[in-house]
């Protein structure tokens, strides 16, 4: 399978035109749930349109954020198609297709095909310990769909590392077009770059977003711009463009609340977040219970510290 190259530069906001879809900032949305755990489908409209409002590049329902472990199939395929009418183009939607078996998850891909996406987001296989063949097999089935599949490697999850070796091999495959690294190895972004330089490096935690954009990623898969959308374009595009005069105040200032994305709450702790900036973000579902009380007043006063400093508010008109 080959895709359209291009090069490696940032690209800014919006989609239109862009042979890489997934590059710039692609949100992984969370989920409004009402009181009764439903899905609130018109608040998440609302949202993924104000995500792109603020700049954002395009948007990643049913990933782990989304809480795709808990959704029946009618409302995970309900997520996609809404994603898609409220982003205004499905090339700004990538959604995440990762399931037990391989052959679900292509048939999530050919979904998102049909639904007018033009990208999607894959884990390993997360059902058990899998070894490089199972890995390289899986890849390529859920390729066979049609759409260019970016990686996403979180080995503390899936207990599955997607080495650069190994996502090498993924490319030079024709399977993988991208990686959403997730390790937290800043290390990895120069050795990835060495064996596979056609390879796009996205950055997958956002409490590594600055030493990854500097390392060359060309993309976010951002959790935090669910609750400060503008504020966190802001800092992809000073990060990505170098202006570390701007970059690292803003870096330093959200930090605190970036770090959250890399820890097991990071689903309680930005939808909390979403709550106090006046966003739609509402209760998880089980399993996943509420912030314990040193873990919602730690999120709580790290929210209300950047909104008090005007981060909730555009940074520039």
């Amino acid at each position: 399978m080959t895709h359209p190259g291009t090069t490696s530069a940032p690209t800014g906001p919006g989609t239109d035109g862009r042979a890489r879809p997934w590059h710039g900032v692609m949100v992984a949305t969370a989920l409004p749930l009402r009181a009764d755990l439903g899905i609130d489908y018109d608040a998440y409209a609302a949202h993924v349109t104000r995500l792109v409002d603020a700049g954002c590049d395009g948007v990643v329902p049913n990933g782990s954020l989304g809480e795709y472990q808990t959704l029946t199939d009618d409302e995970r395929a309900r997520v996609v198609r809404v994603a898609v009418e409220a982003a205004g183009d499905g090339a700004r939607v990538m959604p995440g297709v990762s399931a037990y078996g391989s052959a679900e998850a292509r048939r999530w891909a050919e979904h998102a095909a049909e639904a007018g996406c033009r990208s999607v987001l894959l884990l390993p296989p997360n059902a058990y310990r899998a070894d490089e063949q199972a890995v390289r097999a899986h890849y390529a089935e859920v390729a066979r769909a049609g759409l260019p599949v970016v990686a996403y490697n979180n080995p503390y999850d899936t207990k599955v590392d997607l080495t650069p070796a190994l996502l090498a091999r993924l490319h030079g495959d024709g399977h993988i077009v991208a990686v959403k690294e997730f390790s937290g190895d800043v290390r990895r972004a120069y050795e990835i770059a060495e064996l596979a330089p056609g390879l796009d490096l996205l950055i997958g935690a956002d409490d590594v977003l600055l030493e990854l954009a500097l390392a060359g990623a060309v993309g976010w898969i951002a959790g935090y711009p669910n609750a400060l959308p503008h504020a966190c374009v802001e800092l992809y595009r000073a990060a990505v463009t170098r202006d570390l005069e701007l970059a690292l105040p803003l870096y330093r200032a959200l930090h605190p609340l970036l770090r959250w994305d890399s820890r097991t709450e990071f689903v309680q702790a930005i939808k909390m977040s979403m709550d106090l900036a006046g966003l739609p973000g509402g209760p998880t579902r089980p399993p996943r219970a509420p912030l314990g009380e040193a873990e919602a007043a730690a999120v709580r006063a790290a929210t209300e510290k950047v909104l008090a400093e005007g981060l909730g508010e555009p940074l520039r008109a």
